[in-house]
Parts: C-alpha cells; sequence; structure tokens
C-alpha cells in the first residue's frame, strides 16, 4: 500500500461504510470471502419470503404503499398518515435537505456526516453543535438518537423542549433514529411526534440486515409529509421492497428474538476487544466504538486479514465494529485483533 494510494483509500474507507471495492483495491491479497465490519448493518437478516411475480412485472399500486405505511406505522408507533416510505433513509435526507426552511442548520455532534453532504449539496452548510441548548439557536436543529457513531441518546423530554424553542421560530427538528429499532426506542419521538415542524427518519435496512432492499422511512408533521412526498415523486418504494417491508415490520416476533440476540453479540464483542486492548467508547447493539493508540495500525493489519471495519479520519484513534454474522467470522476477528 503505497502511500498516497493508502491516504486516498483510508479517506473512502472514512467517508462511509460498506466500501468492499476500495478494500480490495487496498489489499488484493486478502483472504476471502471479506468480513465487513464497517457498516452497522444487522448481520441477522430478516428471511426472504417468496414473492409473487407481479410484484416484480407490475408498477407498484398507491393501495399497496398506502398499506406498507400503514404496517410502519403500527410497528413504529405513529400515526399511519404521518409515515412516508421512501428508497432508504439517506434518500430520504437528500429530499428533506432541499425542501427544509431556508436559513441557519446544525446538528448535534459529532455524528453522522451524511446530513451535511445532504445540507451542503443543498447548499446550505450544517455545522455541529456541542450542545442541544445550541441548536435551538438555529432554524433546522439535526439530532441523530442513538447517535453514529457513539450511541449517545438524547432523551424524548429534552428533544420534544428543543422542538418547542424551533417551533416559535417556525424551525424544523430533524431527529435520524436509523439505529433505535433495537436501542433507544423509549425515547423515540415517533409515538408523540409534533403536529407540526417534526422529522423522524427511520431505517428498515439496517434493522432488518437488508440494506440493499432500500426502504426507510420519514414520521413526518402533516405539512412536511406532504411535502416530502412531493418532492420523492411516483413510486418511490419499489413493489419487492412494499411486500418485504410490510410482512418484516408485521413480525413482532423475529424484531424481539434478534434484539436478544444483537444484545448478546454486542457485549460478546465488547469482551473480545477490551481483551485486545481497546477502551468502549459507545455504541448500539448493531455496532461498537473503540478506541486504542494505534487504532490506525490495527485498522491495516484488519484490512490486510481480509476484515474492514470504519475508521475516522478526524478520530484516528478510534474504530468502529460491526457484528460479526457467523461463528467464522467471530474467529477470524479474534485471530486478527491478536495479530
Amino acid at each position: 500500500m503505497a502511500g498516497r494510494t493508502w491516504a486516498a483509500g483510508y479517506e473512502a474507507l472514512a467517508y462511509h461504510g460498506g466500501a468492499l471495492d476500495v478494500a480490495r483495491r487496498l489489499c488484493p491479497e486478502a483472504p476471502a470471502p471479506w468480513i465487513d465490519l464497517s457498516t452497522g448493518v444487522n448481520p441477522h437478516a430478516y428471511p426472504l419470503p417468496d414473492l409473487a411475480r407481479d410484484v416484480w412485472t407490475r408498477l407498484p399500486d398507491s393501495d399497496a404503499l398506502a398499506g406498507l405505511e400503514a404496517v410502519a406505522g403500527s410497528h413504529y408507533g405513529a400515526k399511519p398518515e404521518t409515515v412516508v416510505a421512501g428508497p432508504g433513509s439517506q434518500a430520504l435526507i437528500q429530499s428533506l435537505a432541499r425542501i427544509a426552511p431556508k436559513g441557519a442548520v446544525a446538528a448535534l455532534g459529532p455524528t453522522y456526516r451524511g446530513h451535511a453532504e445532504a445540507f451542503g449539496a443543498a447548499g446550505v452548510p450544517l455545522p455541529e453543535a456541542a450542545s442541544l441548548d445550541t441548536l435551538a439557536e438555529v432554524d433546522v436543529a439535526v439530532v441523530v438518537n442513538p447517535n453514529n457513531p457513539d450511541g449517545r441518546v438524547a432523551s424524548r423530554v429534552d428533544l420534544l423542549d428543543l422542538h418547542e424553542r424551533l417551533s416559535r421560530r417556525g424551525g424544523w427538528l430533524i431527529v435520524d433514529e436509523a439505529f433505535a429499532d433495537f436501542d433507544g426506542q423509549d425515547e423515540s419521538l415517533a409515538p408523540v411526534l409534533p403536529a407540526k415542524g417534526a422529522v423522524v427518519l427511520r431505517s428498515f435496512g439496517k434493522a432488518y440486515g437488508l440494506a440493499g432492499l432500500r426502504l426507510g422511512f420519514a414520521i413526518a408533521s402533516p405539512e412536511i409529509a406532504e411535502t416530502l412526498r412531493t418532492a420523492l415523486g411516483s413510486w418511490p418504494v419499489s413493489g419487492p421492497a412494499i411486500a418485504i417491508g410490510a410482512r418484516a415490520l408485521a413480525d413482532p416476533d423475529w424484531t424481539a428474538t434478534i434484539s436478544a440476540r444483537l444484545g448478546e453479540d454486542a457485549a460478546r464483542l465488547d469482551g473480545l476487544l477490551e481483551t485486545s486492548g481497546w477502551r468502549i467508547i459507545g455504541g448500539t447493539r448493531l455496532f461498537r466504538l473503540a478506541a486504542r493508540g494505534d487504532a490506525e495500525g490495527a485498522f491495516r493489519r484488519l484490512l490486510s486479514a481480509g476484515i474492514v471495519t470504519r475508521p475516522f479520519a478526524k478520530a484516528p484513534d478510534r474504530l468502529r465494529f460491526g457484528i460479526p454474522a457467523e461463528e467464522a467470522h467471530w474467529e477470524r476477528l479474534s485471530a486478527a485483533l491478536r495479530a
């Protein structure tokens, strides 16, 4: 890995999880199959059901989409009319950045940079704020809850207080709950969504381990929901995504079983990392954030072993680890951490 090649590859891998093509170019001799621990996607995917042929051959109809949104509303504890389905939560973030009120925008940081990129593409800089009090001074506030990458959780009471202060000036509160299915559910804003100026984002793909399906939801105050639907246009969600999403969201037994399993997995990963000299900073059931003085060197060693984790250019002493999918992956990770 030459210096310039490594620097460019490291930046790409720090930019977003899941860049296995970059990892393969950096370490072509690494053992296969690659183990991707960089994304925070549930490694225990929801089992795919058999789908009727017309799900693939016909354009999705509005009744099917409305049915999916109703099931999602029940799952998230929200009113069906507040739920807007879209092709992944990232696409919803991009749309929200374009339709949000013009003015000052900020996010509680440090946090997921996808929001800053979306607002930046819309011509609005999104700096990070150190506290909820500071966010009360802007026109659009973004809070990732639980936070990515450290798992910090803001209370529902504090978020409602922030919304009240924003709404006095016609501002918006966007709460990204991409990792809330298994952590911080009691603090979700979805069941108590304010009547105006609030949006909650939920990621189906992360929670159900089906990131390639591209499905996510915005639970939005009525005036935002209407504008967002218009921005997304016709057929915002594919027929297969509607069918699979509706089935999965109506399966609480699977959610409960997987939540318990992920809790055990997260505790196991903490123990493995700590015995390898890492300090656990935080995380959720879907990822752990850990620190060590030689984190960049450890990242290189893991990469050479065919294991991709998530580095941070602005915090080079930290790596984020997703949950291994199977026992063979746990064994490879354990061996690589000892190397």
